[in-house]
């Protein structure tokens, strides 16, 4: 698949990731849908997207309403006539310690993050399966493959998103469909300030959010199933073998 001439919906797309997403795949030539819930802030991206792309639209929608998501996913591909790929890239914090967490905080995080990007994949699947092709794109976290402090709910949000996009992987396999994860590490975006959550434990510095851009992208055109932006593949491979270890580490630092 090239972006030039695709149809893509990328969700969360009113700021950070999302937005540096949605303008770098317009100015290659695709036409965008962008979803999120801030009307305002959704029209400055569109504007700036149409600039390439003037065919480009936006929808309004909070997704952790899940019929709504769904129903958006169903009309951006009969306002489009098809989609080429669609970008699971909106996504909620919860940094909270696991002993203060509430389970109505777990409920809306795990809908978030997790159940809404699966229920638009499983409506939209039959489309891209007669079609016999697509990508689906799930952006995932570093804590969708390390446990970081305070962050159990976020963290078990995008491991199941992980192992929801290895799965289906394996499923599509020879269908036409492609999926790829793409896991951002510390991103200069809103996360970090959030009302509501504790404050981060990460005080490093922070990669910008065109970096994951263009990971994205390369995922959409490439052939790599996952990919780390900034690339933390070897810390993940420590951890995986010296668990122990880690879990000592984070909790004693």
């Amino acid at each position: 698949m090239t972006l030039d001439g695709s149809r893509v919906l990328v969700t969360g797309a009113s700021s950070g990731i999302g937005a540096a997403t949605a303008e770098l795949l317009s100015e290659r030539g695709a036409t965008v849908g962008l979803v999120a819930r801030r009307a305002d802030r959704l029209d400055e991206v569109l504007e700036r997207c149409r600039s390439h792309a003037p065919e480009s639209r936006r929808w309004v929608c909070d997704l952790g309403d899940l019929d709504a998501a769904v129903a958006v996913g169903l009309d951006a591909w009969d306002t489009f006539g098809h989609l080429d790929a669609i970008v699971h890239n909106a996504a909620i914090p919860r940094r909270r310690a696991a002993q203060d967490l509430t389970p109505d905080e777990l409920d809306e995080t795990m809908r978030v993050n997790f159940t809404s990007p699966v229920r638009m994949t499983l409506a939209l699947l039959p489309r891209l399966l007669e079609r016999r092709a697509g990508v689906i794109v799930n952006v995932g976290s570093v804590g969708a493959r390390l446990g970081i402090r305070h962050e159990a709910a976020y963290c078990a949000s995008k491991f199941a998103l992980a192992g929801w996009s290895e799965s289906l992987a394996v499923d599509l396999w020879h269908t036409g469909v492609r999926v790829r994860l793409v896991n951002p590490g510390p991103i200069d975006t809103e996360i970090w300030d959030q009302p509501g959550n504790d404050v981060a434990d990460y005080a490093g510095p922070l990669e910008p959010p065109s970096l994951v851009a263009e990971a994205i992208a390369s995922a959409i055109e490439g052939d790599r199933f996952e990919t780390y932006a900034p690339d933390m593949g070897p810390i993940i491979e420590w951890k995986n073998g010296n668990i122990d270890q880690f879990i000592e580490g984070v909790a004693s630092s």
